[in-house]
């Protein structure tokens, strides 16, 4: 009676081995995801962020194909399924753009303030911007049409946007485990809990309790609170948390013996969209 090779071998061995290697046929065969990364009026701070992740990055390109990233390449390809957007929307043709982005992309991230809630951009949108205009191009800007100017929106005012990454910057920690939760088919979820929470968790000492403002109760969470941790306050640049708890921060205040009216100014420096847009 003959022995062939493979009876020597324990089954499950077998099994494991066989399944390694179809693992590696279907990656070999498997298409990788195509991201674009687009640039609207913004300082491309946050895809800077993304090209730190020095680290990570030969990974992150062995499971994803980037066709469009005019900070890292000069290809440029139209043919993405993850659109990742980062500034708001100022500029008339800017709206075109950004639609036929969304008509091309499976899902679109907004990637950072100006992207997410208008940024500091908005913060014209308090004037005329005939005046906007004039002040920053000069009296002759109105001469051309490369010089408009319109009151600046988040990329979600123009189109739907399916996930956020909020910061000023982001956090290259969140950008991966949203691109992560992407890959894997998965719904990132991202903190809907006040500042305040991860400012407890640091050791902060309230900066109320300091004589100074603050917007981080009614603020999206996920910072790790850095810039309380570091001597500042929160200017709110990830947002608000939803269905915030305006009543209490309100408390907060007159407990200190601030004027609301006053600390509401300080959220046009990153809400000022929602602030005001009803007059844009």
């Amino acid at each position: 009676m003959g022995f062939e090779f493979w009876d020597f071998i324990p089954k499950t061995l077998l099994i494991e081995r066989l399944v390694r290697v179809r693992q590696k046929q279907l990656m070999k065969n498997r298409q990788k995801p195509k991201v674009a990364f687009f640039s609207f009026t913004c300082c491309e701070g946050c895809q800077l962020q993304v090209l730190s992740c020095e680290d990570e990055l030969p990974g992150m390109l062995s499971l994803v194909d980037i066709v469009n990233f005019r900070e890292a390449i000069d290809e440029k390809r139209d043919d993405y399924e993850i659109a990742f957007i980062e500034g708001s929307i100022s500029r008339q043709h800017e709206i075109n753009e950004v639609k036929k982005i969304r008509e091309k992309a499976k899902v679109v991230v907004a990637l950072g303030a100006c992207s997410a809630t208008g940024g500091l951009n908005c913060l014209k949108n308090r004037f005329p911007m005939e005046e906007v205009q004039r002040v920053v191009y000069g009296d002759k800007a109105k001469k051309y049409k490369h010089l408009d100017t319109i009151p600046a929106r988040p990329v979600d005012a123009v189109i739907p946007v399916d996930y956020y990454i909020h910061g000023c910057p982001i956090t290259k920690s969140e950008f991966l485990y949203v691109l992560k939760s992407l890959l894997l088919g998965k719904k990132p979820e991202i903190p809907n809990y006040p500042v305040c929470v991860d400012c407890k968790m640091a050791g902060n000492i309230c900066v109320f309790e300091k004589g100074m403002t603050c917007v981080g109760p009614v603020t999206r969470a996920g910072c790790s609170a850095i810039c309380v941790t570091y001597g500042c306050i929160c200017w709110g640049c990830r947002g608000l948390v939803d269905n915030p708890n305006i009543e209490a921060h309100e408390d907060t205040l007159k407990r200190y013996g601030l004027a609301v009216d006053g600390v509401l100014r300080s959220f046009d420096l990153y809400g000022g969209w929602e602030r005001h847009k009803e007059k844009t």
